[in-house]
């Protein structure tokens, strides 16, 4: 029997990436609205509650709409809004974060999809936390650099309609440190304060990457490069879709460059950690429409239904 899917926003950046994805698949049956209903609640209503699997593909308060809509209690939800991830009644959908996490994506009919940016963070910061080489209340600072597809339509069109010369160059935003990723980067990695968390969108379609710098010598166990490594190494062995890079390897770079594209048209995040013995950088690059969006919202429903969670991903 098939799953049948509905996809609330499918006309949005990830909801296409979403359908795109899914009408390959043999396994799927995606459930369709009338364009013209798509704002009448009873026609979203009959579609979210026939569905096995729901995508909310919205802004915030359209999401928290639908999500109140469904009353089926087999259907699982799946919000790739910023709506519901520190709240405490969804699971949370990045897996890799850990055991709990992963059986929560499995046994919950309400799944937060993670933001990109905090996807990153959260996997280069949770095992350093959690295995006490970075202390719980550190100060500690980020910053990314983005393709302007995670603007959405509006910003996809200002860069590739006659862009003016502003959008040429890098520029950086969210410059009142209140990033809307800011609460879930806390939440999931242990920290008690936010990182202060410098963002960059780049005139090129796709592709992010979050550079956490640490001062080891400052840390209370003064950690080494090798440790770092080590730690996010036996974190993520066995993972699918996360790679910890060799390090000092120089195959890692491209002549001394880091290529924040390599893991475009994937659901993979590479993690590299670059440096000396008194500081590091800590980098995960991944696609932000992939594992920082679509990718990952397909990555829970497949471990939701219990499948193989690479089905229909690329890695």
């Amino acid at each position: 029997m098939k799953t049948k899917v509905f996809v609330d926003g499918q006309e949005g950046t990830t909801g296409l990436q979403i359908h795109e994805r899914l009408v390959l698949r043999s396994d799927v049956e995606i459930i369709t609205i009338d364009p013209a209903k798509r704002k009448d609640a009873a026609a979203r209503a009959a579609c979210l509650n026939a569905a096995d699997i729901v995508f909310l593909c919205l802004p915030d308060a359209a999401a928290k709409e639908s999500a109140a809509l469904v009353t089926n209690s087999k259907t699982c939800v799946i919000d790739a809004s910023t709506a519901h991830r520190i709240d405490p009644a969804w699971a949370y959908g990045l897996p890799e974060l850990g055991a709990d996490y992963r059986n929560r994506i499995r046994t919950s009919k309400r799944i937060a999809n993670p933001g990109c940016h905090a996807t990153a963070f959260a996997l280069a910061v949770r095992p350093l936390v959690q295995g006490g080489l970075l202390p719980a209340d550190a100060s500690v600072a980020a910053f990314s650099i983005t393709g302007y597809s995670g603007g959405g339509k509006k910003m996809i069109a200002d860069y590739q309609l006659n862009p003016p010369p502003a959008l040429q160059s890098p520029r950086p935003y969210a410059l009142g440190l209140t990033h809307k990723h800011l609460p879930e980067m806390k939440a999931h990695t242990g920290l008690v304060s936010a990182p202060i968390f410098s963002p960059v969108v780049a005139n090129f379609y796709k592709g992010l990457s979050v550079t956490v710098p640490l001062s080891l010598e400052q840390l209370p166990s003064n950690p080494s490069p090798a440790q770092i490594h080590a730690t996010l190494a036996a974190a993520y062995a066995g993972e699918k879709f996360v790679r910890v890079l060799p390090l000092g390897d120089e195959g890692n770079l491209d002549g001394g460059f880091f290529d924040v594209q390599a893991c475009n048209d994937t659901n993979r995040a590479d993690i590299g950690v670059f440096g000396h013995d008194g500081q590091v950088l800590v980098i995960t690059r991944l696609d932000n429409l992939g594992k920082g969006a679509s990718g990952s919202a397909i990555q829970c429903m497949n471990i939701h239904l219990g499948l193989d969670e690479g089905t229909g991903l690329a890695v």
